[in-house]
């Protein structure tokens, strides 16, 4: 999807969705709803799109989307201020999508990384390109915890298999797991500091 489309389609900018998400984090009621109903458009499209490559049907990307929003509501303290709004909410949507692929025995060979829509453009690019950039926090964990996360989170594996294609236990691939998000977790809050 182009940035222009995906504007368009959306009818929210990045900076109005950006803005909304501010008065969220200080409590706006008002501002929540908003957020939420904008977000919502998007997810909806965004899931639907990869939920039909596997053949799901709408229902599933309907229950995504509530799973993704009620995410970004009880995350939304994590969320870094500086950072554009879109590309931390489709992160959030991705993990939930993979987790869906995991619970459904789907294959998450049917998600591509690569494919988060453009985030809606202001015009002001440096803002867009300065979104999270996963693989770059991913590569500062221990080389288990990258792997383990590479291997459950993103590629959507079962702690058997994860274990199967290493040289881990099923228990080490679950610390690792647990550790690494922790770790990471860490990370995005450091980034979020002046």
């Amino acid at each position: 999807m182009s940035t222009t489309a995906s504007k368009t389609t959306s009818g929210s900018s990045e900076l109005e969705l950006r803005k909304l998400m501010l008065a969220c984090v200080a409590g706006s009621d008002v501002a929540t709803e908003a957020l939420l109903t904008r977000a919502s458009r998007l997810l909806r499209s965004y899931f639907k799109g990869r939920l039909a490559r596997v053949g799901r049907s709408s229902a599933d990307a309907e229950d995504l989307v509530q799973e993704t929003l009620i995410s970004i509501f009880t995350h939304r303290h994590t969320y870094d201020q500086a950072q554009p709004f879109t590309p931390w909410m489709y992160a959030i949507g991705q993990y939930r999508l993979v987790d869906y692929f995991r619970r459904t025995r789907t294959s998450a060979a049917a998600l591509s990384l690569d494919a988060v829509p453009d985030p809606p453009t202001d015009g002001d690019s440096n803002a867009t390109e300065s979104g999270l950039d996963l693989q770059a926090l991913i590569s500062k964990l221990a080389p288990k915890m990258r792997e383990a996360i590479e291997l459950v989170k993103l590629q959507g594996l079962t702690v058997s298999e994860a274990a199967a294609r290493t040289a881990m236990s099923e228990s080490a691939i679950k610390v690792s797991v647990h550790r690494g998000l922790k770790a990471l977790s860490k990370l995005v809050r450091q980034r979020s500091v002046p």
